[in-house]
């Protein structure tokens, strides 16, 4: 792609680093930027660039949050003593959409991928066992995307627990294996956060 400029070309690279932006998508954004009042673009660049350098992570649940403690770990309307488990920020904004859920979360940060190079002391799995044993958590729900990895990590955290006498259940298989949690609609999601079984009838 033959661009008159090469501001606007490194503006173009920049863009296009972006997950599911393309080139000429990224083009796209550059010119429209173009257009804009400077004002407006400075204004854009200084929220992306205090976002980034701002933001926080819950020092309870690893959410996103503008503070120490997250506005659900917060808030004092949501059972305390349920803890859903998930895999990354998105999946707690996929629940949470649901209108379904009303305890609090955990956020690992991934799940246990050999293959990938990630094992569990690059998770938050420690600090998930240590809010178990502070807390008094009636009931642990793993909402782990349904594949082996997912499996594989809810083996693990079980077998971390077998000193703990807090419930285990995990999401209803409504989600399809193998599919990935974010792009669950939100009913089927509401009905396998509704419908959670026992983790020991499926994890072997």
């Amino acid at each position: 792609m033959q661009l008159p400029s090469l501001l606007l070309e490194n503006a173009v690279a920049e863009f296009s680093k972006l997950p599911g932006i393309g080139k000429k998508t990224a083009l796209r954004l550059v010119l429209h930027l173009l257009k804009q009042d400077v004002n407006e673009v400075n204004h854009f660049g200084e929220t992306i660039a205090k976002m980034r350098r701002d933001i926080k992570f819950c020092q309870r649940c690893h959410n996103i949050s503008d503070g120490d403690i997250c506005s659900i770990c917060s808030n004092s309307m949501r059972n305390q003593h349920v803890i859903c488990v998930i895999e990354n920020i998105r999946d707690v904004i996929a629940i949470e959409s649901t209108q379904q859920f009303n305890g609090t979360y955990h956020v690992l940060g991934g799940i246990i991928s050999p293959l990938d190079g990630i094992g569990p002391d690059q998770l938050q799995i420690e600090s998930l066992i240590h809010r178990i044993e502070k807390e008094l958590v009636e009931e642990l729900i793993f909402a782990l995307n349904p594949n082996i990895q997912g499996d594989t990590t809810i083996y693990y955290i079980q077998k971390k627990m077998t000193h703990l006498s807090c419930r285990v259940t995990t999401i209803a298989r409504g989600i399809a294996f193998g599919g990935e949690l974010e792009y669950a609609d939100e009913m089927t999601l509401a009905r396998s956060l509704a419908n959670r079984l026992p983790v020991q009838q499926y994890v072997k």
